[in-house]
């Protein structure tokens, strides 16, 4: 009987607690964002420092790259072009300058807009996380992974 109530106590304890495990392994993998209002300072800063053209930039190059080397016909070379999308993308941007707060987000929009060397390079050209991300992403474009099906 005391063996009987012990198995219970534990599958018990296994209902009671098992949500909150589930719970909190849920939240723990979500990657973290600006607020609303450092969402728009950062928007400016990717304007001011010019990283969409950047972006852009480097996925022409990796598929032009792969192009040539798989030689590519231009229909392909078009369609996988056409794919690039900053928005898809973003979100990486955005986690970056998660951490920093209001202040030192404006500093840099400012810092951004008055010096031409920070636009060229910058904490987001030169981030190590963000450029194997932008890396990542390319790949995946090259190997046609955001080519919608018609």
């Amino acid at each position: 009987m005391k063996n009987f109530t012990n198995h219970s106590l534990l599958i018990l304890l296994i209902f009671v607690f098992m949500p909150y495990i589930g719970i909190s392994q849920k939240y723990s993998t979500a990657v973290q964002m600006p607020t609303q209002q450092n969402v728009i300072i950062v928007n400016d800063i990717i304007e001011a420092a010019h990283y969409k053209t950047y972006f852009v930039d480097y996925c022409l190059n990796k598929i032009n790259e792969t192009a040539n080397k798989e030689k590519w016909n231009e229909e392909k070379t078009l369609q996988i072009t056409e794919t690039i999308n900053f928005k898809n993308f973003r979100d990486a941007v955005y986690n970056l300058f998660a951490f920093h707060d209001e202040v030192e987000l404006e500093m840099l929009l400012k810092t951004y807009k008055k010096d031409k060397i920070y636009q060229t390079t910058n904490i987001m050209t030169t981030n190590k996380a963000l450029n194997t991300n932008l890396d990542i992403y390319a790949r995946d474009i090259v190997k046609g992974k955001y080519i919608i099906s018609k």
